[in-house]
């Protein structure tokens, strides 16, 4: 299919028309590790879910800028993206629109769901529910029945992906609807930064039926969360300490940040780290190098020949080299793809009076604009009046009916 899109906009419209074989991405093709669940049924695109950023976006290959370097050697991922995190300008991308699950990359979008609703400092009691999550999966070690504050259950999902922590926090920001209603309401942004493939099952981003995202939505998602201050502290902390929870921890413990972009990249700025069987290695990261941004997602990716995040370093270096200039497609701004509202009429008096209420010096027009609407009132009512006398007084009297 051929994809076209109306100037200036986001989406990439289909065509009938027949187009070249997308040019394939340079994956090094690696048997994972270990065996593959199948997949849950994914989402699938239709007309009322186009594909986002730009005709370039709408392929399941590689998109590059003409004359670019050579790609890295070094990736297995599926799938990914390369963006400037300030301009949103999409620098390459592999098959950026593709469905798969996100694993723990999840957590970002449950972040920017629920990061404005708590307050840090509340302190929360662990329950039951908050430890209802699969078991061997990764967590900080919250204590049922213990006592943290939102702060630390926030280091504890990005430092150490913890599950439990995930749970808590979508408990938490559902409110009286609870996990569930959490996972609503990431449904919802999701929609409204645009990410059209993502469909979230899991607030953790454990396997869940259904579950999908996409390289495209991921670097949306992140560029959404970096925009606040909070998120960019808890994504860059590199330790923190988890309060001692008698008897089990007396003394408390330390967690370190699993993001290893941040001890081993320059200019490393945040990112997360995913796996599931399903999901395989998933990875979103940023770095900043001479006062430029860029963040890069991969999906799909295996242990080899290198880790995902040095996949994503590999990219970043390679998008570093890219002039400023360079563009593919773009990352849609929040609320750009909701409907707009349909502006009502203004009556034209009250425009006018708007109009003139508006114009520098127009004030003593304005009120003497509204007084001689009240005059020109005044005056009909009395002549209305005057006139409905008139009539009575001038009206010959009624002949009474004869009497029988």
């Amino acid at each position: 299919m051929l994809s076209l899109a109306l100037a200036g906009s986001p989406f990439a419209i289909a065509s009938p028309v027949a187009r070249a074989e997308p040019v394939p991405c340079p994956i090094v093709h690696v048997q994972p590790v270990g065996p593959v669940p199948p997949p849950s049924p994914m989402p699938s695109h239709g007309p009322e879910t186009p594909v986002v950023g730009g005709p370039e976006m709408a392929t399941a290959g590689l998109a590059v800028p003409a004359d670019a370097p050579a790609l890295p050697g070094v990736l297995s991922a599926t799938s990914w993206v390369v963006a400037d995190l300030d301009s949103g300008a999409v620098l390459g991308a592999c098959a950026p629109h593709r469905y798969g699950p996100p694993a723990s990359v999840q957590k970002l979008l449950l972040a920017e769901t629920v990061l404005p609703k708590l307050d840090p400092t509340e302190m929360v009691t662990i329950t039951p529910t908050d430890l209802d999550f699969e078991r061997g999966s990764s967590a900080v070690g919250l204590v049922l029945g213990g006592q943290y504050t939102v702060e630390t259950l926030w280091l504890g999902l990005f430092l150490n992906s913890g599950n439990d922590c995930a749970q808590t926090l979508a408990r938490l920001g559902g409110g009286a609807r609870g996990v569930p209603g959490t996972i609503d309401d990431m449904n919802a942004e999701a929609r409204r930064l645009g990410a059209l493939e993502t469909h979230a099952a899991t607030p953790s981003g454990l396997d869940g039926p259904g579950q999908a995202t996409s390289a495209y939505d991921l670097a949306l998602i992140f560029r959404a969360d970096f925009g606040r201050t909070d998120f960019q502290r808890y994504d860059s902390t590199l330790r923190a300490d988890i309060p001692p929870q008698p008897p089990q921890y007396p003394k408390g413990y330390q967690i370190q940040n699993d993001n290893s972009l941040l001890f081993e990249y320059p200019g490393a700025l945040g990112g997360k780290v995913g796996f599931t069987d399903l999901a395989r290695h998933t990875y979103v990261g940023a770095a900043e190098r001479n006062g430029r941004r860029l963040v890069v997602t991969v999906m799909g990716a295996e242990i080899l020949p290198v880790r995902a995040w040095k996949q994503a370093a590999a990219l970043l270096d390679w998008g570093f080299t890219l002039p400023a200039d360079a563009s593919v497609g773009r990352l849609v701004n929040p609320g750009e793809l909701e409907p707009k509202p349909t502006p009502t009429a203004t009556p034209p008096l009250v425009a006018a009076h708007q109009d003139a209420a508006t114009t520098p010096g127009s004030g003593m027009f304005a009120m003497a604009a509204v007084a001689g609407v009240a005059l020109l009132a005044c005056l009909s009512a009395g002549l209305i009046v005057r006139s409905r006398r008139r009539s009575r007084s001038t009206r010959p009297p009624e002949t009474p009916a004869p009497m029988p």
